[in-house]
């Protein structure tokens, strides 16, 4: 039946039995086929693991023609071509792992009509040929996964998603689905807006959100003052759980976190963007096809893995947003049964994401910097070199400042690159651009000014997550501008610890300790961290308590029974019972709240918390780390 607004939910189900083998669609899925099958553009936001994909791969089905889907990862396209070729329904993806000889055949079956899927990476418009195959072809939809990579707003903005409004004017009449599962209100616009959606000749697309809530998912935070501290949990979880992933901030991490967990014994899959294809293609290929695969990985890995069984995922560091920490967390418990997600928390490690800001966001002094040195590079010739290469050329050592200004510079209209068949390099020529004013490439530069300011409120956003004292769940669902059914939950370490069964009313001694821990903070009057608190109540000194005169204080001293490990514990318990707050800056400075005054002098009626225990780290690593 074509798509002439004549589809019935009826005939859409029948048309799932008949190709995916499904009775019902799950929520969401069946009003966005029959938009998109009616002639309108759709933008979709779904929980991880709740069907998006399926939206597309039926569509494309039902339609005539081709179905384009713009993928950001590789391993996602390879995952998902894989599996509808087990349907037997024709699809192939086109990316740098790619050979010539095999590209060319692919490129023919997009002119022929050969695949009714066909995933591309964004970078890939920028290829000739395929722009010429692609204007033979007949495009009926066009599906960018992970919308969110388009908006300046969005986790994971990607320059290369900014052409494809570019492509959609040229493609005329396909219709357009935008699919994400991580998107706020101010990014669902910026996707709206950025692909043109509702401007003439297209008219106002169909926005359906479904949802952020996964229930199934536990949410625990657990501050690790070390490295040791960090694997010791680490251990402890992948015994109880052992299928899932571990994700770090940078590939050094990476190497080092799976180098320890083959110390100790387990069989780690590696992951991170600056291994070669054929490596990433392998570990994708172990990750599939083990029982209870063992992942530790960057952000690279897992955006749109089709597996539903992980039953843990840990943050060695903390993201940088708290999209970021919800996209990947989604990725446990696919299939709805319970998986384990925890983040293990040390402030330092916020310093990474600070330099990964840096590099989304250069200065306009480097932008111009690297500028100058890319016409200089390419005033006789085009320049065929990775990212890396250009890093190396231009002296800039952050690779991710390079990214970003490569492409401000080609928004900018002042270079053109295209990427090469089965290469992960460029090839950059310079534009004609007879006028020397770089005015334009200074506009962009100031709109980097805001998208910075954005970025750092993401970032306490999410330390403000970390400290939160209330429901986690709740947390994130208000944050996606969601609804909460309740302010509490069953399925986070908050809302555990405040089970009846877990809380309890300080014994004498306890709350000899409350005090004196509520006092200190107290006097030391918002200046100081909770660390240096503890410390404080132990009676260390050092240089920053003596210059402060903080050894002065009539609480200096006063736990010095007790570990500063564990005092940091209680001053963290109550913090989850809102007795004290921290601000969610660099400094992290603690203070009490009118409740903790209250419970300070035993105002309070009925105060009860959840106390700290001494623990004994069973699984600490031999040695210590480096």
């Amino acid at each position: 039946m074509e798509a002439d607004g004549t589809w019935t939910s009826e005939r859409l189900r029948e048309a799932l039995q008949q190709h995916f083998g499904y009775k019902t669609f799950r929520d969401g899925q069946a009003d966005a086929i029959l938009n998109l099958l009616a002639g309108r553009d759709v933008v979709l936001v779904m929980p991880t693991g709740s069907g998006k994909s399926l939206c597309y791969q039926l569509t494309s089905l039902l339609l005539p023609g081709v179905t384009i889907v713009v993928s950001p990862l590789i391993a996602l396209m390879k995952d998902q071509v894989d599996a509808l070729e087990r349907r037997g329904i024709a699809a192939t993806f086109l990316n740098s792992s790619v050979d010539g000889a095999e590209m060319a055949y692919r490129l023919d079956g997009v002119r022929t009509g050969r695949y009714k899927l066909v995933y591309v990476a964004p970078e890939r418009f920028r290829n000739r040929r395929f722009a010429e195959a692609l204007a033979e072809a007949q495009v009926s939809l066009f599906t960018i996964d992970e919308a969110h990579c388009i908006s300046q707003w969005g986790h994971d903005f990607r320059p290369d998603y900014l052409n494809l409004k570019r492509v959609l004017v040229k493609l005329g009449g396909a219709r357009v689905l935008a699919v994400t599962a991580t998107a706020t209100p101010d990014v669902r616009e910026d996707i709206i807006r950025q692909l043109g959606l509702g401007a003439p000749p297209r008219q106002t697309p169909a926005v359906s959100v479904t949802g952020f809530a996964r229930p199934n998912l536990y949410l625990a935070v657990t501050r690790c003052p070390t490295h040791r501290h960090k694997f010791s949990r680490l251990v402890q979880t992948v015994e109880s759980y052992r299928c899932g992933i571990v994700y770090c901030s940078t590939r050094k991490m990476v190497e080092r976190v799976a180098a320890r967990l083959t110390g100790d014994g387990f069989a780690p899959i590696t992951y991170h963007g600056a291994m070669a294809d054929g490596e990433r293609t392998a570990a994708q290929n172990r990750f599939m096809a083990e029982a209870a695969p063992l992942v530790v990985a960057t952000n690279a890995f897992g955006m749109g893995v089709d597996r539903g069984d992980l039953r843990f995922v840990v943050h060695w560091d903390i993201p940088g947003s708290l999209e970021a920490y919800y996209q990947e967390v989604g990725r446990a418990g696919r299939d709805g049964a319970s998986a384990w997600c925890e983040l293990l928390f040390n402030f330092a490690d916020v310093g990474t994401q600070r330099f990964f800001l840096d590099g989304a966001n250069p200065s306009f002094s480097d932008i111009l910097a690297l500028w100058q040195a890319v016409r200089k590079a390419c005033e006789t010739e085009p320049v065929t070199a990775s990212i890396e290469e250009w890093a190396r050329l231009t002296g800039v050592k952050n690779d991710m400042e390079v990214r970003t200004i490569l492409g401000l510079i080609e928004r900018a209209g002042l270079i053109e690159r295209e990427i090469l068949p089965g290469n992960r390099a460029y090839t950059t020529r310079l534009l004609p651009n007879p006028d020397p004013d770089i005015k334009e490439l200074k506009r962009l530069a100031t709109g980097l000014d805001e998208k910075r300011r954005r970025d750092e409120r993401k970032l306490e956003t999410l330390l403000r997550f970390v400290d939160h004292p209330g429901c986690r769940h709740a947390f994130m669902l208000n944050y996606f501008g969601d609804r909460a059914s309740s302010s509490s939950c069953s399925a986070c370490d908050r809302c555990r610890r405040r089970k009846p069964h877990s809380l309890t009313a300080p014994t004498e001694p306890q709350w000899i300790e409350i005090q004196k821990i509520l006092s200190c903070v107290t006097r030391m009057n918002g200046r100081f961290g909770a660390q240096r608190v503890a410390q404080v109540l132990h009676g260390d000194r050092d240089e920053t308590v003596t210059r402060h005169a903080l050894d002065q204080l009539s609480t200096f001293g006063l736990l010095s029974g007790k570990t500063v490990p564990y005092i940091r514990a209680v001053i963290d318990a109550l913090q989850s019972e809102g007795c004290v707050t921290v601000t969610p800056d660099t400094y992290r400075l603690i203070s009490i709240t009118p409740k903790g005054r209250d419970v300070m002098m035993r105002r309070y009626e009925g105060f009860r918390m959840a106390w700290p225990q001494q623990q004994v780290n069973r699984h600490a690593p031999s040695k210590q780390w480096d």
